[in-house]
């Protein structure tokens, strides 16, 4: 199990912005160690004149296409968060659950990060601007330029991120799995006494 947990290499990792104006999409490629391919980013746009549940369903039909197209292993997003603006908040949050409804039908597992938590992975500082993160998203995935909007940016920096969590969070589920194995192995035997 070692050496599955440590060796991720091929991990196809989909990382998405949420947002109902602007939904950034990316999917990467794990490399060998922290190397990280880009497979293709992209934006999904809705308009603010349509009717939500309309916005809801070409969102979602953009991200299944591109979940059909792709196939990844996994999928990125970022945690919906206090913004102030409570419409921004619940118009992600709507946009969040379809996103994540469309991966499940899929069985694709879901795992979500905050931006402090993917500005730290990708900078070391969970404070880094925007120009900070479009650069090094631009430097990790070796783009002969940055990628434009901010929204795609983020989606590829969400994927990266959880390219570079993945052996920490395989680890911790396989050794979470050892303990309950061994808790029920001792739970069998004190029962046999």
């Amino acid at each position: 199990m070692v050496g599955a947990v440590e060796n991720l290499q091929g991990l196809r990792v989909m990382g998405i912005d949420p947002g109902l104006t602007r939904c950034g999409l990316s999917v990467v490629q794990a490399g060998h160690g922290r190397s990280v391919v880009p497979v293709s980013v992209g934006v999904v746009r809705t308009p603010p004149d349509v009717p939500l549940e309309q916005r809801l369903l070409r969102l979602s039909v953009a991200v299944e296409d591109w979940m059909d197209d792709y196939r990844p292993d996994v999928v990125a997003v970022e945690r919906v968060f206090e913004r102030g603006n409570v419409s921004t908040v619940m118009n992600t949050a709507h946009a969040v659950g379809v996103l994540m409804l469309s991966a499940a039908r899929r069985g694709i597992p879901v795992h979500q990060y905050t931006p402090s938590e993917v500005k730290k992975a990708l900078t070391g500082n969970g404070r880094a601007d925007k120009n900070q993160m479009t650069s090094m998203v631009t430097r990790i995935l070796g783009l002969a330029e940055a990628p434009k909007p901010a929204d795609a940016a983020d989606a590829l920096a969400l994927a990266v991120c959880h390219c570079w969590r993945a052996p920490f969070l395989a680890r911790t589920v396989a050794r979470e799995n050892q303990a309950q194995q061994n808790q029920a192995r001792q739970n069998q035997r004190s029962g046999q006494r």
